[in-house]
């Protein structure tokens, strides 16, 4: 059976995964909208789709569709757009009567997660979240290695993520902490998910050092220690990586032994679609661990910032009234 697809945010990066899942798993994309007009890929997908700039005709058109038009009905939004609307878009999503399909991470706050759950019920529709990591093969059997191998005694793991990014990226939305989560939620979220699924829930996080560009700290989880380091700088990538023209590096030790899942990721997108449409995707309570742990990562961020800044004030006092 097909489902009629719409696709919020098409001219983002992320967004050619989800239109070539829709297209793999047999489904069809009626409506797409983003508020940048440059979306010419999408004729290496489908070639009759509507699309808009402005939200509220994108919005009234799929209203239209719903009332006018039951065949086109929308089934599934598949959500692209800027971290801090994915909540918005969401319940847009649902009052049209569809599913959500929404990128990481889910939404920017725990709470929101809260008001979500009842607007399922309200609506009768899901919302569910790429967690991609979970579907991959290597890190399924590691999952099942680390719950037969685990005897009492924690783990010690230590997770790099180098991913090198211009100076573009602090001039999108991807570098407002208040629209993007900072580098944690933004670029983290995948693999404290990845963490938390594996080595049981959080006991403790501790932020030891965060700036726009990178960031790193602890983690005490159920069965794990985690020293975590994430950066955007170039300059952080091992040699090796550098001389093989690689931007993005990953690393995750286990008591000193590297687990190797550097590769692997691109088709990862089609079979979380794959599980979605069975009505297998992963939801709200899957989200939320992941999601609470990076609000708690953000709001640490945010008071020692204004840490900082205080004792700066203080340097300033003591320095002019010497």
């Amino acid at each position: 059976m097909k489902h009629n697809f719409s696709l919020i945010g098409v001219g983002g990066y992320i967004a050619p995964r989800h239109l070539q899942a829709i297209k793999e798993t047999g489904n069809n994309l009626l409506v797409a909208f983003d508020k940048n007009d440059s979306v010419g890929i999408l004729d290496r997908y489908f070639d009759s789709v509507d699309f808009f700039t402005d939200f509220e005709r994108y919005d009234r058109h799929l209203e239209k569709l719903r009332k006018t038009n039951p065949s086109n009905k929308i089934d599934y939004v598949s959500i692209c757009s800027p971290n801090y609307l994915h909540d918005a878009h969401i319940r847009s999503a649902l009052r049209i009567g569809a599913h959500a399909i929404c990128e990481k991470p889910l939404v920017m706050n725990p709470w929101n997660i809260e008001l979500l759950r009842d607007m399922e019920i309200e609506t009768g529709k899901k919302v569910y979240t790429i967690l991609q990591l979970r579907l991959h093969s290597a890190i399924i059997e590691l999952k099942k290695k680390i719950e037969k191998e685990f005897t009492g005694k924690k783990f010690e793991l230590d997770l790099t993520y180098i991913t090198s990014r211009g100076k573009w990226y602090f001039y999108s939305w991807k570098g407002a902490l208040e629209k993007s989560g900072g580098i944690e939620t933004n670029i983290g979220v995948h693999f404290f998910d990845m963490l938390l699924w594996i080595f049981g829930p959080l006991k403790n996080s501790e932020l030891h050092f965060s700036n726009p560009y990178k960031s790193g700290g602890y983690l005490e989880l159920e069965k794990a220690n985690v020293k975590w380091f994430l950066s955007l700088d170039k300059n952080d990538l091992p040699e090796v990586a550098k001389n093989n023209n690689k931007t993005t590096f990953r690393c995750l030790e286990i008591d000193k032994s590297e687990f190797e899942f550097s590769e692997g990721f691109t088709e990862l997108h089609t079979e979380s679609y794959k599980h979605i449409l069975k009505g297998e995707g992963f939801g709200l309570n899957d989200s939320y661990p992941s999601i609470d742990l990076v609000h708690k990562l953000r709001t640490a961020k945010i008071s020692k910032a204004e840490e900082d800044r205080l004792h700066y004030k203080v340097k300033e006092n003591l320095k002019n009234n010497v």
